[in-house]
């Protein structure tokens, strides 16, 4: 896929002030700090469409951005940021659980993981959460560039044997990096073949 325009439509806290319409959309979502940002502005190749902050756990917007005229990138509030309140936690869990589970528009959901770290108790429940909710998504390993030699695959592999422990069958996967723009390809033409097949039907 292409992407010959990428443009910013709205910001909001409230799933009711999303856009109208039928295109897809496709959301990102994951633990603060984990270069949702910066994989978006890779994926979209424009520097700055998404705002990186210094400060992890800023965002708490719900930003849809307009891809080609015909499908949405939502870039969803990152989850599990320690510093924040417990009103703030409670604020962002409602915001991304209303958006998942009451925007219809929502073709697939990517789950952000750190390929640097081992799995994560906060992002093994998240997407437990979704399986029962039966909520249709894929998993993006970020920051793949940070890791040398056979450790990547490693550090991949032992995710999947622990995703496998609890379903039968995983969730497609893509390993990215937002530095060398590993998995830009793969991503779009995921994407692409999706709204291809909506098309169809």
């Amino acid at each position: 896929m292409e992407i010959t325009s990428a443009e910013f439509v709205i910001s909001n806290t409230d799933v009711k002030k999303c856009p109208a319409g039928i295109f897809p959309e496709y959301a990102f979502i994951g633990r603060s700090n984990v270069g949702k940002s910066s994989l978006i502005n890779m994926l979209t190749s424009r520097k700055g469409l998404a705002m990186t902050s210094s400060t992890p756990g800023k965002t708490m917007l719900i930003n849809h951005f307009l891809i080609n005229k015909n499908w949405y990138l939502v870039d969803l509030p990152g989850y599990g940021y320690a510093r924040r309140g417990q009103k703030g936690k409670d604020q962002i869990r409602t915001i991304i659980e209303d958006y998942i589970l009451e925007r219809e528009q929502m073709t697939n959901l990517f789950v952000l993981i750190d390929s640097r770290l081992e799995p994560q108790k906060i992002d093994l429940e998240f997407m437990e959460w979704l399986g029962e909710n039966g909520i249709p998504f894929s998993i993006i390993f970020t920051k793949a560039d940070k890791l040398k030699g056979g450790r990547l695959k490693m550090n991949i592999n032992a995710y999947l044997r622990e995703l496998g422990k609890q379903w039968e069958e995983l969730p497609p996967h893509f390993v990215s990096s937002s530095e060398d723009r590993t998995g830009r390809v793969d991503i779009l033409n995921y994407i692409e073949n999706i709204n291809k097949d909506l098309n169809v039907k």
